[in-house]
């Protein structure tokens, strides 16, 4: 049914083989869409924070706003320009509301 595939690395251009094991794999979890990355691009994607996600694509890194947590007092930066009428939560305080 399945037979491994040669795929070009959408980031560095090199070529990799999906396996047969990869995409049962992916069968088995419905992914719909194949690997556009090899194995050390995925990898230095997921080290550096920029999986693409929310305007973090591109290898910008996201800007971060300083804050004072509503919970604590605390000092703390948050990924979005924090307004006013909301509270801002540090990451202890967030978790610990959830």
């Amino acid at each position: 049914m399945y037979r491994d595939k040669t795929v070009a690395c959408k980031d560095c251009g090199e070529e990799f083989v999906f396996t047969v094991g990869e995409q049962e794999f992916y069968a088995e979890k419905g992914f719909a869409n194949e690997p556009s990355r090899c194995k050390p691009c995925r990898s230095a994607r997921k080290t550096s924070g920029d999986n693409g996600r929310r305007g973090g694509g591109g290898g910008v890194k996201r800007e971060m706003h300083p804050a004072v947590c509503a919970e604590c007092g605390a000092p703390t930066k948050v990924p979005f320009m924090p307004k006013n009428d909301r509270p801002i939560y540090c990451s202890e305080c967030f978790q610990a509301r959830r």
